[in-house]
C-alpha cells in the first residue's frame, strides 16, 4: 500500500482546500485520471492519481485544508502483494516525497460528476457538468449545483451561472448566514500577504497626477498605464526589482512583469502580464482581456500568477481618487491608478479643464530612496502625458 501525499502544486504554497473527490473509498482508479480538486490560494487545479490501483482509504474531507506533503489518499496498487500502510508516492525523476505528479492543469473543462449539496455527495437529478471554478464557487456559496441553471457550452454550469444563482431572490440562493466562517482561497492569500507586508516592509507613499488631456479618444487606458510602468522601471530600474531583507541584497530585473490585482467574489487575485515593454497596444490588449476572462472564470493557472517583478492596482475603475497600496514582497514598489477626473487646471492666460489620472505609487523605503520613486513617477507621468 502506498500514501500519496498533497505535492507542492508549483506555487510554493503551505496549503490547499479540497474542493471534491473524484474516487470514494474502494474505487479503483487509473494513473492520471482525475483523483481531486484542490483550491489553493489561486486556482483550483485538478490532481491527477499517480497510480493505478484501488483507492483504500482519503484522508481528508471536501472541504479541508491539508498541508503541503500531508497524506492525500492510501493506494493499494495493482499488482503488488505489500500491504503495508505509508509508503509515500514518489516522483520517478528526482525522488521527492510527492511534490510532483504528472500534468496538474488548472482548468475550466467540463468534468461530469454527481451533484454536491451541503459538502456531500448525492445523486440529484442525474450527472451535473460544471468546471471546477464552478464547483468551489458552489461550494462557497452553499448552492447544490444540481440546482443552477446552466448557460455554458453542451449544458455545463459557469462560473458566473453559480453567481447569478446566488443572487438574493434566486430560487438558489442559499439562505443568509450569521456564523463566522475561515477565510479560504484567495481571502486567505490576502491575509497571509498583509501580514508579510506588514512584518517586511517600509512602505513610503507618493502621490500625483497625469494629465492625459493630450489623448486621442479612443485610448486604451489600462494598455497605457502598463506602458507607462514599463517606461518608469527603464528611468529607475530599481523599483523593477526584488529585496531580500534577511541578506540585505536587491536583485533587479531586465524585464518588466507586471501583476495586475483584479478584484473577483472569491478575493483579491494578481495575474501577471509578463513582458510588457517588449509588446506593443494590441498585444497587451490580447494579455488583459485573456487575464480578465480567466480570473473571473478562476482558470488562471498558478504559473501565470507568480514571479512578477512590480504590481499595478487600478482600483480606480470602481471608485476611489488616491490610496496606500501595499507592497508585497521581495517586490519593492506597486502602482495604483485612482478614477479619472475632469480638473480644473492652470495654464499660461488662464484655465481649462483636462482629464487626469491620480496615481499612488507605494514602494519599500529599505532598498528605493525618494529620489529614485520620483523620478519612477515622474517617468510615468511623462509617458501617460504623451499624446501616442
Amino acid at each position: 500500500m502506498k500514501t500519496f501525499m498533497l505535492p507542492d502544486l508549483g506555487e510554493g504554497l503551505p496549503e490547499a482546500e479540497i474542493v471534491a473527490w473524484h474516487v470514494k473509498e474502494g474505487d479503483k482508479i487509473k494513473v492520471d485520471e482525475p483523483l481531486l480538486s484542490v483550491e489553493t490560494a489561486k486556482a483550483v487545479v485538478e490532481v491527477p492519481s499517480p497510480f493505478t490501483g484501488t483507492v483504500v482509504k482519503l484522508h481528508a474531507a471536501e472541504g479541508g485544508i491539508v498541508e503541503t506533503g500531508k497524506p492525500l489518499a492510501d493506494f493499494q496498487i495493482d499488482g503488488e502483494d505489500d500491504t503495508t500502510p505509508g509508503k509515500e508516492a514518489k516522483d520517478e525523476n528526482s525522488g521527492d516525497t510527492g511534490t510532483v505528479v504528472g500534468n496538474m492543469p488548472t482548468s475550466d473543462e467540463v468534468v461530469v460528476e454527481t451533484a454536491v449539496a451541503g459538502g456531500k455527495r448525492k445523486r440529484a437529478r442525474g450527472r451535473v457538468k460544471a468546471a471546477p471554478a464552478a464547483r468551489a464557487l458552489a461550494k462557497k456559496m452553499g448552492l447544490d449545483l444540481a440546482s443552477v441553471p446552466a448557460s455554458g457550452k453542451f449544458g455545463q454550469v459557469t462560473a458566473e451561472d453559480v453567481r447569478q444563482a446566488s443572487k438574493p431572490g434566486s430560487a438558489s440562493a442559499p439562505p443568509a448566514l450569521g456564523e463566522a466562517e475561515p477565510l479560504r482561497g484567495p481571502r486567505r492569500a490576502m491575509a497571509q500577504s498583509m501580514s508579510l507586508a506588514r512584518d517586511q516592509v517600509s512602505p513610503c507613499t507618493i502621490f500625483d497626477d497625469a494629465d492625459i488631456h493630450a489623448w486621442l479618444r479612443k485610448n486604451d487606458i489600462t494598455a497605457r498605464v502598463l506602458r507607462a510602468i514599463a517606461a518608469g522601471c527603464r528611468a529607475e530600474p530599481g523599483l523593477n526589482a526584488f529585496y531580500d531583507g534577511e541578506a540585505k541584497s536587491r536583485e533587479m530585473h531586465g524585464r518588466v512583469d507586471i501583476a495586475m490585482a483584479v478584484d473577483t467574489p472569491d478575493g483579491l487575485l494578481v495575474p501577471v502580464v509578463r513582458d510588457v515593454a517588449g509588446k506593443d497596444a494590441s498585444q497587451l490588449r490580447a494579455d488583459i482581456n485573456r487575464i480578465k476572462k480567466t480570473t473571473h472564470e478562476r482558470s488562471v493557472a498558478p504559473a501565470d500568477m507568480r514571479d512578477y517583478t512590480i504590481t499595478l492596482s487600478n482600483f480606480g475603475m470602481m471608485a476611489g481618487r488616491y490610496a496606500t497600496p501595499v507592497v508585497v514582497p521581495p517586490t519593492v514598489a506597486i502602482l495604483a491608478t485612482g478614477g479619472i477626473r475632469h480638473d480644473v487646471v492652470a495654464v499660461i492666460g488662464g484655465v481649462e479643464v483636462h482629464r487626469r489620472i491620480p496615481l499612488s505609487l507605494t514602494f519599500d523605503h529599505r532598498c528605493v530612496t525618494g529620489g529614485e520613486a520620483c523620478r519612477f513617477l515622474a517617468a510615468v507621468i511623462a509617458d501617460l502625458g504623451a499624446e501616442e
